[in-house]
This record gives structure tokens, sequence and C-alpha cells, in this order.
């Protein structure tokens, strides 16, 4: 039996969705900066219902919110998503919503629980993962957990005049499980 929680870290823990979740998420939707950091796609925040709908059991995805265990403070989410079971691979999404709780670790301890769950639980080989290169702290975190660079999309977004790249990421299971002895 393994030692280590599989949902608690030392300040954070990974949990079901919600229902009182949403208002705070409604809020996370109105910063620019955690919309354009979250997603290439357009900086558009989330209704109500579509925050509802998130996180709803699918077979292809692991849905977590992220909550301190000191208070049970809802700070953010992580997912792996698009699994594909044949391949054993899946990508990683994270996102730590209100700006007074970035830069504490708290994405990196999520990070490492949803790597855990990912590499021990979902028996995945590889987890996988894209940001936008004007996101520099996005990749201090990742490179932290083990993630490697793999490709770079070129140009691939466009925002405020300026073209950024979209940086590919990946980590192994003996990668990751290397890191960890």
């Amino acid at each position: 039996m393994p030692s280590k929680s599989l949902f608690n870290g030392q300040s954070i823990k990974l949990a079901a969705p919600r229902v009182e979740d949403v208002e705070t998420m409604l809020t996370w939707g109105q910063d620019s900066d955690y919309l354009r950091n979250l997603d290439t796609d357009i900086a558009f925040p989330y209704s109500q219902e579509q925050l509802e709908l998130e996180g709803e059991p699918r077979s292809n995805e692991a849905y977590f919110r992220i909550r301190t265990i000191e208070d049970d403070e809802l700070i953010g989410f992580v997912v792996i998503h698009k699994i594909e079971w044949n391949n054993r691979c899946g990508l990683l999404a994270i996102g730590i919503g209100d700006p007074n709780n970035r830069n504490k670790g708290y994405g990196k301890e999520a990070l490492q629980l949803i790597l855990r769950f990912a590499f021990h639980e979902l028996n995945l080989h590889r987890v996988g993962l894209d940001y936008i290169s004007y996101n520099p702290r996005a990749a201090r975190a990742y490179e932290a957990v083990g993630f490697k660079q793999e490709g770079v999309i070129r140009d691939a977004v466009y925002r405020d005049g300026v073209h950024s790249d979209r940086i590919m990421m990946g980590i192994l299971r003996s990668e990751w499980e290397a890191s960890q002895a």
C-alpha cells in the first residue's frame, strides 16, 4: 500500500467540484490575465451554466478542484484530459484563480499530486501540456516537476499585436518516478 496520500499534499488537496465553487470561479473569469494564461482560445468569461458542467464525469478525463488543506479554500483546478486509453497518454491543464494565491507553490504541489494520480492511479505512460511563451512562471513550474520541452509551435498565439509561441512539454512515467526517488 502506498504511504503517500493520493489526493492530499502538504498545503493543498485535490477535491471534487462543489456547487458553491461556481461563484468563486465566476470571479476568476473576470481576470483577463488568468484567462489569457490559461488557454490560447479567445479570453472570454465562462457562464454560470458552463462552470456548473465543468468537472462532470467523463471517461477521458480526471478533473479536480484545488483546495487549501488549512481552510478548504478553492484556489484552482487541475485536469488530465483528452486521455487516450489505448496509448496511455493524456494532456494536463492547470489554473490558479486568484492572483493572491499565485507564486506560493500551490501550482507545483498540485502538479505533483496530479502526476502521481496520472501515473499510479490512471496508469498513464505520458502526460503532455502546452503553454504560451509569454508565461515564464508556468514554464518554471512545469520544469520543476520534470516536464521537458518537446517542441515549439511558432507564432501560434496573437494577442495585443504580438505573436507568441506555444511551447509543448511532456513527461514520461519513468522520468517522473526517477525524480521521486
